[in-house]
């Protein structure tokens, strides 16, 4: 998956303390993707030991509560005689543990345990302290359990994927190697001086039970959707530049009559970028030059804000998860235990599921004007492809094809997995979530867009260089700087794979966006 600019700065020596009121997004991107160590307050010590009293207390009562002296899902309504309960704990981090497939990335898995640490911190589901502080004492030894991509349905949660990050506190299951390879937990506890867990009632359910691997994979998300679509209206801008086209559709007081906010931010990005440009001010007069713009350039803000608009939507969805219990069931500080169906992944699934519609646009769009640059005919006198000595040469002929076919896949990916439920466990979970489908495939299309952006800068700079001797907007000549010492000039054939390749980390990361804003301002 791609890093960007939102996983800069962080330090090894940055430290995240979990409150019983949960964490930040920043603190989840920070955990995941930088080394930051975690800490547990004395605050949700507390609340976690509050809550384990309770537990205790209706344990030593005899009473039945689903996962406490009772079995899980279809299994219900079946009581566990006390000398049990500890064998039904392991039993069920064993028996859930049961992914398949390819492991998930180390950030994930990373910010996967961080939530479900932030979840048992907040003192309603029943846990020893000891428990949260296996998990935190994993992310500090850099342990990453092996957690297979197939397996979670979003409801009960997360259950495979938590499973397998459980299981490697109780010294089993698999870890993941720095190499990449599968590493035996027990092995890798022993090099960390760590020790095997011993559970007791109800704290294998309640690592299990919940919405933090979807969660987590939305929160990356957010991010790098967040830095990709300011970098979308960096590159339309230098694709706007190189056709020669206009900048009056950027005019603020155009978005003030339409008042969506990511439209007007959108627009605003834009023109900004714009300015300062020869190549701008060549044809601004010109009564001969086009009256309108295609859609591709003129409705650029109509389409990337409205993305931004749909990421406000899920970071707000996002934000309110972060603060919420999604165990089941859950301690209550009058001493009751409640079932819940808060661990249900549906307000999830549905954002992810938007968000992914939105930034497969954002990229549809930006292959419409790549395809626009490469057409002699559409181009306002850019040569062939963006070659000098088009016939010999084919020039960006074949990078366009390679975006019609990111954006054909985006599209399959924009299909939403949130209306697919199938029901599991004996028609006990009869209708699920796909929240760990919607959110996995969000990142996809994310990856995608990052390629897509990258051919768009690309082709903006070549066409930018073609128009010389007229100089660039500032933004311009910083996104020449950036990829002439890979791409060169306009000239013979490339061997375009390690090129692109190298546009994608331009596009990705902090340095590029920095160097306009140095010149321009911040970006909204």
């Amino acid at each position: 998956m791609i890093v960007t600019a939102q996983s800069a700065g962080v330090r090894p020596e940055d430290v995240v303390t979990v409150q019983p009121t949960g964490v930040s997004p920043a603190d989840v991107v920070a955990v995941a993707r930088g080394r930051a160590r975690v800490e547990i307050s004395p605050a949700a010590l507390e609340a976690m030991a509050t809550s384990r009293a309770i537990v205790d207390g209706i344990e030593a009562s005899g009473r039945p509560v689903y996962g406490v002296s009772t079995g899980f899902g279809a299994l219900a309504n079946t009581s566990i005689a006390p000398e049990r309960r500890a064998e039904l704990q392991h039993a069920l981090i064993r028996s859930h543990a049961a992914g398949i497939g390819a492991p998930m990335p180390r950030e994930v898995v990373r910010a996967m345990m961080l939530l479900r640490v932030r979840s048992l911190a907040m003192g309603r589901s029943g846990v020893r302290p000891v428990l949260a502080q296996g998990l935190v004492d994993l992310l500090n030894h850099d342990i990453t359990p092996w957690v297979p991509e197939h397996g979670s349905l979003g409801a009960s949660g997360d259950l495979a994927p938590l499973a397998h990050c459980a299981i490697v506190l109780l010294g089993e299951g698999w870890v993941l190697g720095k190499d990449g390879s599968r590493v035996a937990a027990a092995e890798a506890l022993r090099a960390a001086g760590l020790h095997p867990l011993d559970l007791a009632a109800k704290e294998g359910l309640a690592l299990i039970n919940g919405t933090d691997g979807m969660l987590g994979m939305l929160l990356l998300a957010i991010a790098d959707a967040r830095h990709l679509f300011a970098m979308a209206d960096v590159t339309t801008a230098l694709a706007i530049e190189a056709m020669l086209g206009s900048e009056r559709p950027f005019l603020p007081e155009l978005h003030a009559i339409r008042p969506h906010p990511g439209q007007a931010a959108s627009a605003a990005n834009v023109h900004r970028l714009l300015q300062g440009s020869a190549i701008m001010d060549s044809h601004r007069d010109d009564l001969a030059h086009a009256v309108q713009d295609a859609y591709s350039m003129r409705c650029a803000p109509q389409v990337a804000g409205a993305a931004r608009d749909t990421l406000d939507f899920a970071f707000l969805v996002a934000s309110r998860e972060l603060v919420s219990v999604v165990d089941n069931p859950v301690v209550l500080p009058d001493g009751r235990v409640e079932s819940t169906g808060n661990f249900h992944g549906a307000p999830l699934g549905f954002a992810a599921d938007y968000l992914a519609i939105a930034a497969a646009e954002v990229g549809a769009i930006a292959e419409r004007r790549v395809d626009r640059l490469l057409d002699v005919t559409r181009s306002r006198d850019l040569p062939p492809f963006l070659s000098p000595d088009a016939g010999v040469n084919s020039g960006l002929m074949i990078a366009q094809y390679t975006a019609a076919g990111i954006v054909a896949e985006n599209r399959r990916l924009a299909a939403p997995a949130s209306v697919d439920s199938l029901p599991t466990s004996g028609m006990q979970e009869d209708h699920v979530s796909m929240g760990w489908a919607a959110t996995k495939k969000l990142r996809t299309v994310l990856d995608n867009l990052t390629s897509l952006l990258a051919v768009e800068l690309l082709a903006a700079v070549r066409g930018l260089q073609l128009r010389e001797p007229l100089t660039p907007s500032p933004a311009g000549r910083a996104a020449v700087a950036a990829v002439a010492p890979f791409a060169g000039v306009p000239g013979p054939d490339l061997f375009l794979a390690p090129v692109l390749e190298q546009a994608r980390t331009v596009i990705a990361g902090p340095a590029l966006r920095a160097e306009i804003e140095a010149a321009t301002g911040a970006l909204d």
